[in-house]
């Protein structure tokens, strides 16, 4: 008890110093700078107590719970042994089809990682709240999580296949600048933020795990060169998803609108 006391302090003394470059910015821009008193002070302060507390539970759930199991699961779905008896392969040697759970497994922790990482939730909601409406919190949230599940699932067929990292990233990013040109304005600022809020504090140590136990796991890869990476496809494909939904919206909104036009013409 004592020693979970010890560290739950040593995390909160860490939080503080990482966010009081954050209020020390934030208070002296306003009264040195803008000078003019703060509103509300007492419950700006408040709320800052909020954070340290929540910031201080969360990293200690993280640090115990999810970042071990993460792991675990990393490590035993792609143990050769466990690949071996679940395909049932009677000469040892695995094939990158062999690797499909490691696959299903990287899709479904993407996207549940995805869907709690709280930056994410934070901009779905100023989002929508911007947009009056338009965007909603879940299509926006939904549509980065499939972003990063399929991107991470990506990534770890490329680990397992030893296939060069730039080929997927070029061709990503070729995809993103073409959407670009053709998805509604409004949406591609948020998309292109979209890629940077989906890799944040619950993601990001999760795929790292995933693709350091498949490098090690894997034979014939190296752990430096391959074993890194995921992060990469993790931020890259919510552009893509989040601007394919919007073309779609946008498609589908199109195709109600001339639908409705029909009917009115039809009528008259």
């Amino acid at each position: 008890m004592m020693n979970l006391l010890s560290e739950l302090g040593a995390v909160f003394l860490s939080t503080l110093f990482d966010v009081l470059p954050i209020a020390v910015i934030l208070f002296g821009f306003q009264y040195l700078v803008i000078r003019k008193p703060i509103p509300n002070l007492s419950r700006v302060l408040f709320g800052f107590g909020y954070v340290l507390v929540g910031l201080t539970f969360f990293l200690m759930g993280l640090e115990k719970a999810l970042f071990p199991l993460g792991k675990i699961m990393a490590r035993q779905l792609t143990d050769p042994a466990f690949l071996a008896e679940a395909r049932q392969v009677a000469d040892g040697v695995l094939t990158w089809q062999d690797y499909y759970w490691v696959y299903l497994f990287a899709f479904m922790i993407g996207f549940s990682t995805t869907i709690a990482e709280p930056s994410l939730i934070a901009v779905a909601m100023k989002a929508s709240e911007v947009s009056g409406g338009a965007i909603g919190v879940w299509g926006l949230r939904i549509a980065v999580a499939l972003g990063v599940a399929v991107g991470i699932s990506l990534g770890a067929y490329r680990i397992v296949t030893g296939l060069p990292i730039h080929y997927f990233i070029i061709s990503g990013y070729i995809v993103v600048v073409i959407q670009t040109a053709f998805a509604p304005r409004m949406i591609v600022p948020l998309a292109y933020d979209s890629g940077g809020v989906a890799t944040s504090t619950v993601t990001v140590p999760l795929v790292a795990a995933l693709g350091l136990g498949l490098a090690e796991t894997v034979p014939g890869r190296s752990t430096l060169i391959d074993g890194f990476g995921l992060i990469a496809f993790a931020s890259l494909f919510p552009i893509m998803a989040v601007m394919g939904y919007a073309q779609i919206s946008a498609a589908l909104a199109d195709r109600a609108r001339k639908n409705r036009s029909r009917q009115f013409n039809s009528l008259g």
